[in-house]
């Protein structure tokens, strides 16, 4: 994978949005969330304070490879193109939760979508709710001084921290690969048989097997015990049919407590209709 190059600078009203909801310019203190009321409440419970609904963007041009008909092999060119703009719009969703004081960023979604009047255009949006610690002590939530994110939902999230552990950050991991054609014998061969197609397998199997390493290189380098809540996503985005990304997404975690007890399961009866 590429570098990551620094975000650019927020827009203006980004900044005056963010001010205003930390209670500058005569304004009074105001929070944003895409949490539902259960998540908002037990995130209260494990100890943290929404911040803000915090956003990231990136807009980018695909570039293209040509692939070879009659081979599996890896789009480098698009992986690197869709991890690198991932990153960008992570990066500044992360830049405006720093700016809110947040130490941490929960419910964090992903979305990318290919634009109509361009089909080498795709914009990334990255979206969550920042938070920050109730105590004031948020300082060591921090992941080398930015706030943590994760993907986790509130009620997962409060789990998690009575569980003994804690969220360090969203890793990820891609792999956009070309599944060679069958040629004319062997799609002659195959007719009316049952048999599986070897060629079509190990394509598919290699590609997840990419993401899910780099998605493992990830967590490592953020210090993670583990990775939890883990989802592989597959997408074409308007390529050629036998052109597939693999984008594999977790939350790593480490332990804040030796002892790891987990809370009693209580029954709860829904009253609604």
């Amino acid at each position: 994978m590429t570098d990551s190059t620094k975000a650019s600078d927020l827009p203006s009203h980004a900044h005056e949005r963010l001010q205003q909801m930390r209670g500058g310019g005569g304004h009074k203190k105001l929070f944003t969330s895409d949490l539902t009321v259960n998540e908002f409440l037990l995130v209260k419970e494990a100890g943290f304070e929404p911040a803000g609904l915090v956003v990231g963007t990136s807009i980018y041009h695909i570039g293209f490879k040509q692939a070879n008909w009659s081979k599996n092999e890896e789009m480098v060119v698009l992986s690197q193109a869709m991890y690198h703009a991932r990153e960008l719009a992570m990066e500044r969703m992360e830049e405006e939760a720093a700016e809110l004081g947040a130490d941490g960023i929960v419910g964090v979604r992903l979305k990318a979508k290919h634009m109509d009047w361009n089909s080498d255009l795709a914009e990334f949006v990255a979206i969550g709710t920042a938070v920050y610690k109730s105590d004031g002590k948020g300082a060591e939530w921090r992941v080398k001084g930015k706030p943590f994110t994760s993907d986790l939902s509130g009620q997962d999230f409060w789990t998690l921290l009575r569980a003994g552990y804690r969220p360090v950050g969203l890793v990820m991991g891609n792999c956009v690969y070309h599944v060679a054609h069958q040629n004319f014998g062997q799609w002659f061969k195959n007719i009316g048989q049952n048999v599986e197609m070897t060629n079509f397998t190990q394509a598919l199997y290699d590609a997840r097997e990419l993401a899910m390493e780099r998605m493992q290189h990830e967590a490592e380098a953020v210090g993670s015990e583990g990775i939890v809540g883990v989802n592989i996503h597959e997408g074409r985005y308007g390529w050629s049919s036998h052109v597939i990304e693999f984008f594999v997404i977790g939350t790593g975690i480490v332990p804040i407590t030796a002892d790891h007890k987990l809370p009693t399961p209580q029954l709860v009866l829904s009253l609604n209709d």
